[in-house]
């Protein structure tokens, strides 16, 4: 079986070797130092039609982990490590939402939201993953979607954001192919009883943080730590779509699907430089190019499979990769920064890190201003990475939304009862007017989703980081719109027009 990547073609593995290409000649959109970046849009624009809307996931905010026989999730077991999660926080009440949904929806419409992307919790419709419904589970989300669609808000709903029915984690998870028979049958089931009503479908939420956080250096849930169980649950990840879509398919054929994959620009100090030309090759093939090229071309990267090739292909059946070129409708892409590569300042490989796992030797501290997650502002890379599909794959590549985007800050409330968030604003207008540019060079960029809609349990850094354009306490379940969240609802309102 032959599996090789489109574009790298004749690329040189010997980084060194006097004329050869290097990774920026052969491909240059792999990594644009920000003095190469794309100009930035003189007037903003954005085309009729354009959708506006913001996002959240069902572990993050539905809390209610212990109410009408939802089963546990493998976060639920994972909060409860001793010092996985910071503070020891949890999701167990979150921002009450599967209560207080009517609240959110109401915030919703009072910014002007024309969408709304969620996710189903997979637990909460099938305690155990598979078997026995929860007839309650998806009356919740009846009224959920219900009532979206009476604020004229579409919805786009994931199927899997990382909550995965610790029953199946029990039986090796995503590392046991058995779950990608139990997702597919999940995924009819939830056409067969939403598909009617929502129209927008995405099987999995970031893939490669499924793979590489949460089997590969631990950080998330289940928190294995094994470069081949990644390895394992990536290549899963991308039948499990495909299987997926086809089972929804099979249930309704009027709705559209797509993946959602979180991406970067690679940037590099010196790409003449073999050793970060190698990385930046590498890191760009694990997280970019594995899942765009199994869905575009049933291929993955020639240097995974050269550097790789018995770990990953170990789990690769006959017939995976065709089954990966599933049709899809649209591309996610969410995005919040750039990776910087700069030469290991003591040569060492760090330890517990993505880069660590390849053994690259590089140091990737980014430059600041960074925000509170400590990320890099670079508005421009989100340019260049619409830029880059639309280039590479013409024609083939179907439909753009920025499935996420969004900044963590810890403005709280002043007193004068609001929450003057001017840095987040700052971002999501620096954010806007990449995409605005991306679009006028001709990327299919069809729609925004902000992150978050609310500020939420972030995962093991738990309530220490907020995202939100709205401003929870968590101590009252309070909501508060920030001044982010005006701003945002005036650019939908006049279709970016002020941005």
């Amino acid at each position: 079986m032959e599996l090789q990547a489109p574009y790298n073609e004749g690329q040189a593995r010997d980084y060194g070797s006097v004329g050869q290409k290097t990774p920026y000649e052969a491909n240059p959109y792999i990594s644009i130092a920000p003095s190469q970046a794309y100009r930035v849009a003189a007037m903003t624009t954005f085309p009729n039609g354009f959708l506006w809307g913001a996002a959240t996931s069902s572990y993050q905010i539905e809390g209610a982990a212990h109410t009408d026989g939802r089963g546990p999730s493998i976060w639920d077991v994972f909060c409860k490590i001793e010092g996985k999660v910071a503070n020891g926080d949890n999701g167990d009440v979150a921002n009450d939402h599967y209560n207080r949904y009517p609240e959110d929806v109401a915030i919703m419409k009072e910014l002007g939201l024309q969408a709304y992307r969620f996710s189903f919790a997979w637990p909460r419709m099938f305690a155990q993953g598979d078997g026995a419904r929860e007839e309650r589970g998806f009356a919740f989300y009846d009224r959920l979607i219900d009532s979206l669609l009476e604020a004229k808000i579409e919805p786009l709903a994931t199927l899997y954001h990382w909550d995965l029915p610790q029953a199946l984690q029990e039986k090796g998870g995503w590392e046991n192919r058995d779950t990608i028979k139990h997702f597919a049958d999940y995924s009819a089931a939830v056409v067969e009883r939403f598909g009617d009503r929502v129209k927008k479908f995405s099987p999995i939420n970031e893939p490669w943080v499924v793979a590489w956080l949460g089997h590969g250096i631990g950080i998330h849930a289940p928190g294995v730590k094994d470069r081949k169980a990644a390895w394992a649950v990536a290549h899963h990840t991308v039948v499990a779509h495909a299987a997926s879509t086809m089972a929804m398919r099979s249930v309704r054929s009027d709705i559209l699907t797509g993946p959602v994959l979180n991406q970067a620009v690679n940037v590099a100090d010196d790409l003449n430089d073999p050793k970060q030309a190698y990385a930046v090759d590498m890191l760009d093939a694990v997280q970019n190019r594995f899942w765009m090229d199994a869905f575009m071309y049933g291929k993955y990267p020639q240097i995974l499979l050269d550097e790789y090739g018995d770990e990953l292909g170990s789990v690769i059946r006959e017939g995976d990769m065709q089954e990966a070129m599933v049709k899809n409708d649209f591309i996610g892409i969410n995005y919040y920064f750039d990776n910087y590569i700069h030469t290991s300042k003591d040569g060492n490989v760090q330890s517990n890190s993505i880069a660590g796992l390849f053994d690259l030797a590089i140091d990737e501290t980014a430059p600041g201003p960074l925000t509170d997650m400590g990320w890099p502002l670079t508005p421009s890379g989100l340019t260049n990475l619409l830029v880059r599909w639309h280039k590479e794959h013409g024609e083939k590549l179907p439909d753009l939304y920025i499935t996420e985007n969004g900044c963590a800050y810890d403005e709280g409330i002043s007193a004068d009862g609001k929450c003057h968030d001017h840095r987040r604003i700052d971002y999501l207008q620096r954010h806007l007017s990449a995409v605005s540019d991306a679009i006028a060079q001709g990327s299919p960029v069809k729609g925004y989703y902000q992150w978050s809609l609310m500020d939420n349990f972030e995962w093991a850094l738990g309530y220490e980081k907020r995202f939100g354009i709205v401003y929870v306490d968590f101590d009252t379940q309070e909501r508060t719109i920030k001044d982010s969240g005006y701003w945002y609802s005036n650019q939908i309102a006049t279709n970016g027009r002020d941005i």
